[in-house]
Formats: structure tokens, C-alpha cells, sequence
């Protein structure tokens, strides 16, 4: 089971609150009850290829129609064979005849501009970059790495890969040059998509420069297309096309790639407890059938919202929650590029009065920041505009939840408090905001098609309120089909602890009311910040470092992080310890994998507590980094001295 998180603790003390849905919401909501949602979830649970049927029926158009809804053979399933439709064209060709005039993206950059495209732009846009990308030889199958800042070409770049069944690889613009060369040659990428830079914090993060450095070692990519973004000069190299100059020349039409079903549509690279990055493979039909559906049934989506998902499109809440879910609901997806201090603490909340945001969702380590810097910020902003507001990537503390709905909500708006994952591809256990009443901490209950189960160390269904481990005991559509080039790793990371059942990783509880309570990670995969970061990853750049010769890190809980990283450090006969030191192993994280990995804690330390097989006990090093007392069994520990050492309190 898994052990108790702050969360969890929070969460016992507040399950007595419970909000109803505003009934001025609930007249206007697309599923308005209870009773409805119990309806929708009854037919899915009774019989489950009649319901999805019906739903990829409804969301998508259909070159040619699917003859079989599943084809499940645990630990595969394959969605809606023999079905050929096209993403990209679901996005955005279906919408032109009547929103053609609509904002399709709204854009604002860090220092100031703003950009409205609508439908019929982004269409001939995405046109002009597919063609660009056909004419530098990229075919159907095709990976094309995108490793652009949070601009409206990286929406293009997407979308124009499933256009002509081109699979895309984006790389999150924070991380290193590192993660670009590993995640690149992983995929085996033909053409990498990149900017000179892209703004943040005042700032220019050095995207080309990290291509550049890391080009010599990815031998797959042919070309590297870049965008120019700031007004710095750029060197093009003799793999380099400009951006500006491939798609000047293209036509603004481009006959979409009509593709299988179970065609590939994007890897999306997440960290895994070996330390090697997972390279998630989603597929077409299935992902775009549940994406669109379960946008519009959480966010509650209008014609006349204006939505903002302030994910960067390198997770794949940017995948799905700011491309392709919202476009292929037609609707306006506010992208915001730069940090949400820059150049004031408020630069949130004047975005919001300025475009007039009805829709914000956001990490809860966002809404924990906003809190310390207080009320004053956005109380200086009219927000009337925000009718609903939603939480990502993270269980949300109560506290956050309270304030969230009372100080930026005005205590009118729903809050949905999603919990999904990158291999789940949408959202699994939501609130829906004219029908679920909601308690503060909790994601509440699954949307139709999803069934949880919390097991025991027994593999048996444990009572309500009893912690366990989370599984999902049936497919859904837009289910990860596999591990890219690795589908052992598919098996055994995610079906392999109770055979049939997919294994969330995650601990959880579930009430006497059927809501569901996420307790955290089970594994060493930790949260930071609403991002999932493998610690063995960070453990193999602290150890690349010549002076270290060994290194654990664990997550600790932080008020603001959710989770913050210890790194434990063992140093090599010779090398002293310093305050200077600590500074340059961070440097070396940071180059290695990318700021969000940078330790918040390095501590130095003679040994690292390790079982007589010479594993390191993890369990009592995060006991350690919280500061709590162990409690559990140390009796395969090979030196209590060594664990006495670390909390100082030598016995």
C-alpha cells in the first residue's frame, strides 16, 4: 500500500465539505445531474461497444467507417478497426463551413504581443508546414521531433504532422539539450521543428543552441526547421531550413492523409523509475475519440468560451488539452507563453481581465505560488469573465482548492479537479460541473467508461476509506497502445502487478460516496511541480558528474512544489564538500536533463543506508528528507549508524 501523503492527511479533515454544482451552471450544463451522469456511466458499464460506438460515431468524421469498436487481448486493445479518419482534419477542415471566422488560437507572448488566428488561418498555416515537411522528404510513419516555446507554430507543427500521418515527438522547451539527443534518438526523428529561442522571465531560453548541441549526436535527424522567434540573428547550419522560408512557398492546401484507426499519431516521452525516459505511443482514432469528448463534457465547452489551459504543449495536458481537445470542439484556446511573474505577479490575472477568460485550467504548484503572493494581486482584476476553473497534474491541498474557488473564482465558479496521466491520454476521474457535487482534495468520481479498483497488498478490493493501489479493470479509447520500441516495458511497467488491470502507479482511496482520493506515486517516479520526473534519471546526472560517486534522491513534501527533490550525495576519496560544490552538481542536473530536475536539496553524506544486498532503502532517506522519525522495518538495513549519521542524532 502505498505510504500516506500530506494529501491524504489534508483530505480526511476536509471530506465533510461538499459544494454543490451552482444551479445557475447546472440550467446551462451539457450533463445537468447526477442522475444523468449515472445514466451515461450505466450504458457504458452495460455494454461498452454500443457506448463507444455511438461516441467515436458522433465525435469524428469517417473516411471510411469502423466495422469493430474493440478488439481487447490484455494487456492490448485496439480501437474502432477498420476505420480510417484523419486528426488534423477533425480539428479543423469539418469546422471551416461555419466557424471558419472563429479565433481558433489566441496567443499572447511574454513580452507583449498578441496574435488571433482564426480557423481558416491556422488551416492554411498548418497546410503551408505540411507541405514543407512533404517537400523535405518526412512521409507517413514519419517521427518529427518539436522542440518549440509555447507560441502558435507549435500548435501548427502538431497539427500539420497528423496531417499527413507524420508522427510528432515534442520535446518540453525547458528541457536540455541532453533530453532533445535521448528523446530523439529514441524515436529514430527525420526532422527536428525548434526556434531561436523562446521568452521566459524576461529572458531568452536557447533552443537553438541546444539543438545545436546536441545535432552531432542525433544521426537520424536530417533537417532541423527553425522558427524565428526573438529578433536575435540566427546561424543556420547545413542541416538548418528557415521556418519563414519553407512555408513561404507552399500552398495553403494540403489533402489530408486519410489513416488506419491504430495509426500512430505522437510519442510523448515521461519519466520512468529506471531512469531511461518512456517513450508513451498514443494512436489516432481512439485518442482523438476521447479527447474531444471528454473536453467537452468536463470544461462544459460554449461557442462563445474563451479557454485557457495553461500547460506547455510539451506535456501531454498541452497535447491534449490545449491542441486538440479544444479544436475539435471549436473552440478559442487562449496560449500564453512565459512565466506567470513576469513582469508582475499578476500577469495571470490581467491576461485573464484583458482577453476575457472563462475557462482556466491550472497546475495546483501554480495556484500554491499565487497564494503566497497574495490577495492583493488578482483582487486588482476584474475577473468576472471566469465561469469555471479546473486543476491539473497534481492532487490539489483543500487549503489551495478554498482559495482557488473563493479569491480567483469569486466563489461562483465549479472547480474541476481532474486526475489523469500521459499513458491514459484524457482525463479518468473528473467532476462534471452541472452534475457533481464537489469536496475540496478530492478528484471525485470516474467519467463514463472508466472503472477503478483500490487493491490490497492481497490483490483484493480493499473497504471504503482503506488506502491501496489504483488499477482501471477495463480499456478505454485513448488508452497508451504501447512503450515506443519497447514493449516488454509496456507490459511490465503497466500490467504486469495484477494481470489484465492497468496499474496507475498511483495510491489511492476511495470513500463511502464512490470519490476518489489519490494518495501519490507508489513508485520512484515523483511529482515536482505537476510533473512526473524519474528519480533514477536524476541520480544518473548527479552520478555523471566525476566527483560523485554515489547518489539517491527522493521527494520530500513542499507546500509549494507538492514535491520538492533530496539528493543524497556520496562524493569520491579525496573530493571535499562545499556550499560551492552543491552549486555545480545542480548546474550539472540542470545541463543534463533540464531545470525542472535541479535538487532543492543537496545533502552530503559519508554513506547511503543500504540493505545487506546493497540496495539503497529509498523508503528511509525520504523519512529522513521530511524530517519524520522511521517507523517501519530497518532490519534488512546493513548499518543503522549510517541511517543514525544522516538524521544527526548518532546512537
Amino acid at each position: 500500500m502505498a505510504e500516506a501523503t500530506s494529501h491524504e492527511i489534508l483530505s480526511f479533515s476536509h471530506e465533510g465539505r461538499v459544494f454543490p454544482p451552482p444551479p445557475e451552471f447546472q440550467k446551462k450544463a451539457h450533463i445537468r445531474s447526477l442522475e444523468e451522469y449515472r445514466a451515461l456511466y450505466a450504458e457504458a458499464a452495460n455494454d461498452p461497444d454500443a457506448f463507444w460506438g455511438a461516441r467515436a460515431r458522433e465525435e469524428l468524421y469517417w473516411k471510411t467507417p469502423f466495422h469493430t469498436v474493440l478488439d481487447w487481448k490484455p494487456p492490448h486493445a485496439q480501437w474502432f478497426l477498420g476505420g480510417t479518419t484523419n486528426l488534423c482534419y477533425n480539428a479543423l477542415d469539418r469546422h471551416l463551413p461555419k466557424y471558419a471566422e472563429k479565433t481558433a488560437i489566441l496567443f499572447e507572448g511574454e513580452p507583449g504581443d498578441v496574435r488571433k488566428i482564426t480557423y481558416r488561418q491556422l488551416h492554411a498555416d498548418v497546410c503551408r508546414l505540411a507541405n514543407g515537411l512533404k517537400s523535405l522528404g518526412v512521409k507517413k510513419g514519419d517521427r518529427v521531433g518539436i522542440y518549440l516555446p509555447m507560441v502558435p507554430e507549435a500548435a501548427v507543427a502538431m497539427l500539420a504532422c497528423a496531417r499527413i500521418g507524420a508522427v510528432h515527438s515534442v520535446v518540453f522547451g525547458g528541457f536540455s539539450s541532453e533530453a532533445v539527443r535521448e528523446r530523439m534518438n529514441d524515436a529514430g526523428a527525420k526532422v527536428l521543428l525548434t526556434a531561436d529561442g523562446g521568452w521566459r522571465k524576461g529572458g531568452v531560453v536557447p533552443l537553438k543552441a541546444n539543438v545545436d548541441a546536441a545535432l552531432p549526436h542525433m544521426p537520424s535527424v536530417e533537417k532541423v526547421v527553425v522558427l524565428q522567434r526573438t529578433k536575435n540573428p540566427i546561424q543556420l547550419g547545413p542541416k538548418d531550413v528557415a521556418w519563414e522560408k519553407l512555408v513561404e512557398a507552399q500552398s495553403p492546401t494540403c489533402e489530408p492523409e486519410w489513416v488506419d484507426s491504430e495509426h500512430p499519431l505522437f510519442i510523448l516521452y515521461t519519466s520512468g523509475s529506471t531512469g531511461k525516459p518512456k517513450g508513451v505511443l498514443h494512436t489516432t482514432a481512439g485518442y482523438a475519440v476521447y479527447v474531444s469528448l471528454t473536453t467537452r463534457w468536463v470544461f462544459d465547452l460554449k461557442d462563445d468560451d474563451v479557454y485557457w489551459c495553461t500547460a506547455d504543449v510539451g506535456w501531454v495536458t498541452g497535447h491534449s488539452y490545449v491542441v486538440y481537445g479544444p479544436l475539435m470542439n471549436h473552440a478559442t484556446s487562449f496560449l500564453y507563453e512565459g512565466a506567470p511573474t513576469t513582469p508582475g505577479p499578476d500577469r495571470f490575472w490581467d491576461n485573464i481581465e484583458r482577453h476575457k477568460v472563462t475557462i482556466l485550467y491550472t497546475a495546483p504548484t501554480a495556484i500554491r505560488a499565487f497564494m503566497r503572493t497574495g490577495d492583493e494581486h488578482p483582487k486588482k482584476h476584474d475577473m468576472r469573465s471566469l465561469r469555471l476553473l479546473g486543476t491539473v497534474g497534481e492532487p490539489i491541498n483543500p487549503e489551495a482548492w478554498m482559495w482557488y474557488r473563493d479569491v480567483i473564482g469569486g466563489g461562483r465558479c465549479p472547480i474541476v479537479d481532474t486526475w489523469w496521466q500521459t499513458e491514459t491520454g484524457g482525463i479518468l476521474v473528473s467532476p462534471l460541473p452541472g452534475a457533481t457535487p464537489t469536496k475540496p482534495g478530492s478528484a471525485t468520481l470516474p467519467l463514463p467508461g472508466i472503472f477503478l479498483k483500490v487493491l490490497g497488498k492481497d490483490g483484493k478490493e480493499v473497504p471504503p476509506g482503506q488506502g491501496g493501489k489504483l488499477f482501471l479493470a477495463k480499456p478505454w479509447p485513448a488508452l497508451l497502445r504501447t512503450v515506443y520500441g519497447d514493449p516488454e516495458r509496456y507490459v511490465k511497467t503497466y500490467f504486469s502487478e495484477v494481470p489484465g488491470l492497468y496499474f496507475t502507479g498511483d495510491g489511492a482511496r476511495i470513500d463511502a460516496d464512490g470519490y476518489l482520493w489519490v494518495m501519490g506515486r507508489v513508485d520512484d517516479v515523483v511529482n515536482v511541480a505537476g510533473h512526473r520526473l524519474g528519480t533514477a534519471e536524476v541520480e544518473s546526472a548527479l552520478v555523471s558528474e566525476g566527483r560523485v560517486a554515489e547518489a539517491a534522491v527522493v521527494g520530500r513534501p513542499d507546500e509549494l512544489k507538492g514535491t520538492a527533490l533530496v539528493a543524497f550525495v556520496t562524493l569520491k576519496k579525496g573530493v571535499e564538500s562545499s556550499a560551492e560544490l552543491k552549486a555545480q552538481l545542480s548546474a550539472h542536473v540542470i545541463k543534463e536533463i533540464g531545470a525542472i530536475a535541479r535538487p532543492d536539496e543537496i545533502r552530503f553524506a559519508d554513506a547511503l543506508p543500504k540493505t545487506r544486498s546493497g540496495k539503497i532503502m529509498r523508503r528511509l532517506l525520504r523519512d529522513v528528507a521530511a524530517g519524520v522519525r522511521t517507523t517501519g522495518d530497518t532490519t534488512t538495513l546493513e548499518d543503522l549508524n549510517v541511517l543514525a549519521k544522516l538524521r544527526g542524532d548518532e546512537e
